[in-house]
């Protein structure tokens, strides 16, 4: 498995849907061609996963959800749509899902989605998300580490979600 990791910290506003179409243009056009010119790696979705942790995770919930013809797994640790900030933006990428359920399911072999139990940050934002997940029936994995928005959670979800890849 080779492990890629961008520096996300795109330089537009930060958590607008600006950053997420830059960042996405970006894995897109620049990042994936790189890794696949540069190392042998298998190119299809089946051999491709995509995940972030907090800002990473929202880049991966529009990224790896708007592109699920590009990689088969998704793991978002610790983040959702920021409410009340990313509202419009959430209810237009809800609607996306929604229409395109079917396929998103089929499509991912796992969306995997964990936090740092009830003291992360995210909380709220991800359970929001999760339900309304539920509400338009997008198949997904909840997995909790307690600890927070930190490293040692974020370590954890990599190691659990590692495991889950490529089967």
């Amino acid at each position: 498995m080779v492990i890629v990791m961008p520096y996300g910290n795109i330089p537009v506003k930060a958590f607008g849907e600006e950053m997420l179409i830059v960042f996405e243009k970006e894995l897109k056009q620049n990042i994936i061609p790189f890794v696949e010119k540069n190392y042998r790696v298998k190119t299809d979705a089946q051999s491709r996963a995509l995940a972030g942790l907090s800002m990473g995770g929202i880049q991966t919930l529009y990224a790896g959800v708007n592109n699920t013809e590009m990689f088969s797994y998704l793991g978002i640790f610790s983040s959702g749509w920021i409410q009340p900030m990313q509202s419009d933006l959430a209810n237009s990428q809800y609607e996306f899902m929604k229409n395109k359920a079917s396929k998103i399911n089929n499509n991912l072999k796992q969306f995997w989605i964990s936090q740092g139990g009830k003291e992360d940050i995210a909380w709220k934002n991800c359970q929001s998300m999760m339900a309304k997940l539920d509400e338009i029936k997008i198949k997904y994995t909840y997995s909790e580490y307690p600890g927070g928005h930190t490293w040692p959670v974020w370590r954890n979800n990599l190691y659990s979600f590692a495991q889950l890849l490529f089967k």
